[in-house]
């Protein structure tokens, strides 16, 4: 099947960019930081919701204060944050978790298997 050339690609393939320092961020500018990898939490990725962020705030009449939605930015992009994320993620320091989880459930089938075998 060949895409017609005025066919966008999905929005999975587009890598989301950081959006630049504001002086009255918004919830949609949060998003997009968490979206393009640089709170730590995710890969860079278009990450689509059924209610983006702040909207039920807006819907509630109350939306976020710029203020706190600059603090909001400001502490998930703290580097202690991002590497406290890369730890967590398997992508860090912490490689041998699941080689090592795996090793305890292979060794805990292996005493299952022989003490069935034993007691036969």
């Amino acid at each position: 099947m060949a895409l017609r050339s005025e066919t966008p690609p999905p929005p999975a393939d587009r890598v989301p960019e950081a959006p630049p320092a504001s002086a009255q961020p918004t919830s949609a500018q949060l998003k997009a930081e968490i979206d393009s990898g640089r709170t730590g939490d995710k890969i860079p990725a278009h990450d689509p919701g059924l209610s983006p962020l702040g909207t039920d705030d807006e819907a509630a009449g109350r939306p976020a204060a710029p203020s706190r939605v600059a603090l909001a930015r400001e502490q998930e992009t703290r580097p202690e944050r991002q590497k406290a994320a890369e730890m967590r993620t398997g992508h860090g320091t912490g490689r041998w978790v699941m080689p090592a989880y795996y090793g305890v459930i292979a060794a805990a089938a292996l005493v299952v298997g022989l003490v069935v075998w034993l007691l036969r």
